[in-house]
């Protein structure tokens, strides 16, 4: 069934500022891309209503679902998600058409008075949601003879600096790539490198999904993918998967390319899993060739994965209960 070529495209998005403005700049290239209108169709999750604490919530699927339902009642024609928002699984029914080249992944420091880390006052105020950043916060500011303490926050960017302008904390903890697209970058007081927190599998990554009998759209979607983020955050969330499977603690992970010169030489993949005090982490790194298809790049994961879970990451935060 070909579709009229003038018809719009409908494009599934949250409702949150973020959101809405990274939907906005994969609209623009498919429209590019098509010749087609896309229009924005705003959906409400779960993720969004709720005022748990997202780890209370299951994390994973919470702002994917309502998105995902839609696109199965064909309200609209494909999806954007944060890619670390994907459950691991990828359903048959769905296709995950695009991963665009990936955003900065690090997490960034919004502190008072322009602070870096290392410059936090005893005792700092750290805010995130985030168990993952809180572990390895908490280790690098004890390796550091730094203590800190992380305060669990949710909420939109703007309630999060908030917390920051008010003085109820001294500092937040965001992912870059969101600041990057809301256009907030300057406020940025630290950039926190990947050797020293290693970011939410798939962070800065977006991913592009419709259903997979699309073949049309599909197969038009498929000229915003980039390979290799393609390859660095299946190999991120197969560790993830992997560890998920026999532990809950939280994980970070990181692909990337190790180049000669011009010349891309192999993949890294690191991983690590922490108590959230930071007290014990299990840190490791595998380096391989660059995958080149799907199963290398999920064997690169399940490997590291296996080594961390060897060297005792399952333990971190008792068995996950099956």
């Amino acid at each position: 069934m070909s579709e009229p070529q003038n018809r719009a495209l409908r494009l599934g998005t949250r409702r949150s500022k973020l959101a809405l403005a990274q939907s906005g700049q994969v609209a623009d290239k498919v429209r590019r891309l098509t010749g087609r209108p896309v229009e924005l169709v705003e959906i409400t999750t779960y993720g969004d209503v709720s005022r748990e604490q997202l780890a209370q919530i299951g994390g994973t699927g919470v702002f994917v679902t309502a998105l995902r339902e839609a696109l199965l009642r064909g309200e609209v024609d494909f999806a954007v998600h944060s890619l670390k928002d994907l459950p691991t699984g990828q359903p048959d029914v769905l296709a995950l058409a695009a991963v665009p080249v990936r955003e900065d992944a690090r997490d960034a420091l919004v502190a008072r008075d322009g602070l870096t880390f290392e410059q936090l006052p005893e005792g700092a105020r750290v805010g995130t949601g985030s168990p993952r950043r809180m572990a390895q916060l908490n280790a690098y500011a004890r390796s550091h003879g730094l203590t800190i303490e992380t305060v669990p926050i949710r909420g939109n960017v703007d309630t999060r600096i908030g917390y920051v302008r008010k003085g109820e904390l001294d500092a937040v903890v965001l992912a870059a790539a969101g600041l990057n697209r809301i256009g907030r970058i300057d406020e940025v007081t630290d950039f926190l490198s990947v050797d020293t927190v290693l970011p939410a599998p798939g962070q800065g990554a977006l991913a592009i999904e419709c259903t997979a009998d699309n073949a049309e759209l599909i197969a038009a979607l498929a000229e915003l993918d980039d390979p290799y983020t393609r390859g660095a955050v299946t190999a991120e969330r197969s560790l993830l998967a992997a560890l998920e499977a026999g532990c809950s603690a939280p994980v970070g992970a990181f692909a990337d390319l190790l180049a000669d010169g011009q010349i891309v030489k192999e993949m890294r993949l690191r991983g690590v899993v922490g108590t959230t005090d930071g007290s014990t982490l299990v840190q490791l790194s595998t380096t391989g060739p660059v995958p080149e298809t799907y199963d290398q790049a999920m064997a690169l994961g399940r490997e590291l994965a296996a080594e961390m879970l060897a060297k005792g990451a399952a333990g971190l935060m008792g068995e996950r209960a099956h």
